[in-house]
């Protein structure tokens, strides 16, 4: 799979030992570059790579640093092609992880205790195909829990919350009112409402006061910094507004060398506002830049609201929605890149992505760019062979979950069948016709290492697996999480992978990825973190060097 390097094609030339940070040796160093060559040792100085090769460059240094990897891998550090990383209050609790309803109402009564009567309660990250009562939560269970409360809890994917009657009450919502338009609120055979909204769970979120700017500021720098426990050396923001932006760029004056680099994605809010802003993608400096424009063409599958060719499965004549009119679709894509911006837009159902690569395509022959690099995040259903191989010819890209396949399965096998479940977030298929494509993980709070194990197996949570040709080989995975993913921040040249003059942002792994059981990627464990040459995060058993 891998060659191993010849020092004397990538290291230095020298006399006599050399300053430097930080050596490591005595480990697997997987380079990930367009040989994926393996080596023993790498030095660091000022931040970036200066040499990689065997054993026998460390005596051509003189390091202030030395780590012993003692036959550990490395690799380099993630790159998440799609994150949202949020600032949470005080009110919020996290809920990935919760493995029955009793648990979560647990956390629910813990939370009001804590908070007091009145006060509103959020949370996120429950899924029903992890819960043991095998349903979601409804109206009454969070009724049970906290019911001096006003408590709304979202489902992992973002697309749908559940919320008690005290919410409902004080958002004005009852059984008579109309549905909203690209949402649902959800109510029980006997016409009451059970608590649940879909993609429009903002009628009940709105009522929740805001946090305070402290608040949010110091969650969001925790929360980034918990990306370096699961390896993410850098990674893309999937949609702030102008206004938000200015936050990251706070936190990242204050304290941006304790933390993973970041590209913000810029949620399109009109070419006024855009052009008030003062930025476009590229902005910035290598911790944090501007990113591409997003919009949110269709809905989520959780819904399902994904916009699609053909009827869901069971549900005759409903193939989900479009979250804007065609027409404006097409104006603003236009707008966007004549301006200048790279585009990332959410694209999930195989009818919105034919729709947004047909945009794309009516830009780019009125506005020809010559490295534009659209691209297109989530792609769960499969379009045409047709649509990808005009996505090849035009240069738009896929930016691809591959961990959905085994976290969603529950949702797909309930909505898809047929082809369409069998090659759900598509990977070898895009790549063989020619489609650049890099990896990420969206909002499910799980790490690369589940996406690494998804796309090497196509397996879902149940064991069963998905389009088995979709699968990667393990060098594509570990590519699409590192070099490939730089691309989609125009940064290939200076990261994502293991080379002399390149930013020294690397993982140190407890096993070899390339020779492991591929049942037990998950069990991997992130050992050290690094970025620029510092190591930002150390497993707490891991002995220092």
């Amino acid at each position: 799979m891998g060659h191993f390097l010849p020092a004397l094609l990538i290291a230095t030339a020298c006399t006599s030992t050399e300053p430097a940070d930080l050596l490591l040796h005595n480990g697997k160093i997987v380079t990930s570059d367009e040989r994926f060559g393996l080596a023993e040792a790498l030095v660091v100085r000022g931040g970036y790579i200066v040499a990689v090769g065997g054993e026998e460059i460390a005596s051509r240094y003189d390091p202030a640093q030395v780590i012993d990897l003692e036959g550990r891998t490395v690799i380099p550090g993630f790159i998440d092609t799609h994150t949202h990383i949020r600032g949470r209050s005080r009110r919020h609790l996290e809920l990935a992880g919760v493995q029955s309803i009793a648990e979560l109402q647990e956390r629910v009564r813990a939370k009001a205790a804590e908070l007091g009567e009145g006060e509103w309660i959020t949370g996120y990250g429950w899924s029903e195909d992890e819960l043991a009562e095998g349903r979601r939560p409804l109206r009454w269970d969070l009724d049970d829990a906290a019911p001096l409360n006003p408590v709304i809890l979202t489902r992992a994917g973002g697309h749908s919350a559940v919320s008690n009657s005290r919410a409902l009450t004080l958002a004005g919502i009852d059984e008579n009112t109309p549905q909203p338009e690209g949402g649902v609120i959800e109510h029980d055979r006997n016409g009451r409402l059970n608590g649940v909204i879909r993609e429009r769970a903002g009628l009940v979120s709105r009522m929740v006061p805001d946090a305070t700017e402290d608040e949010i500021e110091e969650s969001l720098a925790r929360m980034l910094r918990d990306q370096l426990a699961l390896g993410i050396t850098s990674l893309i923001q999937a949609g702030e507004t102008p206004e938000g932006y200015a936050m990251w760029e706070r936190i990242y004056a204050a304290r941006g060398e304790e933390l993973p680099r970041a590209t913000v994605q810029i949620r399109w809010v009109g070419s006024d506002r855009l052009a008030a802003f003062g930025r476009r993608t590229g902005d910035g400096d290598d911790r944090l830049r501007v990113g591409a424009v997003k919009v949110l063409v269709d809905g989520g599958f959780t819904g399902p609201a994904a916009y699609t060719r053909e009827p869901y499965k069971g549900q005759p004549g409903y193939r989900g929605s479009l979250n804007l009119p065609v027409e404006e679709l097409y104006a603003l894509v236009d707008t966007a890149n004549r301006l200048g911006w790279q585009l990332g837009f959410h694209a999930i159902g195989d009818s919105a992505i034919v729709l947004t690569v047909d945009a794309f395509a009516q830009a780019l022959a009125a506005h020809p760019r010559d490295d534009h690099r659209h691209y297109l995040n989530h792609f769960t259903v499969s379009p045409p062979v047709g649509t990808l191989d005009r996505m090849a010819a035009l240069g738009i890209a896929v930016a691809q979950q591959p961990n959905f396949t085994y976290t969603l399965e529950g949702r797909y096998v309930a909505n898809l069948e047929g082809d369409r479940l069998a090659h759900n977030n598509p990977l070898k298929l895009p790549m063989d016709r020619g489609v650049f494509m890099g990896l990420g993980s969206d909002i499910l709070p799980i790490g690369p290492l589940v996406g690494v194990y998804a796309a090497v197996t196509r397996k879902g949570m149940s064991g069963e697996v998905y389009g088995p040709e979709e699968r990667l080989t393990m060098a594509e995975a570990i590519t699409g999480y590192t070099r490939h993913a730089a691309w989609f921040t125009f940064e290939e040249r200076t990261k994502g992978s293991l080379e002399p003059g390149k930013l020294a942002d690397l993982v140190v792994l407890s096993d070899d990825l390339l020779t492991i059981d591929p049942e037990r990627i998950m069990d991997v464990e992130v050992e050290m973190t690094v970025v620029g040459g510092k190591v930002l995060y150390r497993r707490p058993d891991t002995p220092r060097q």
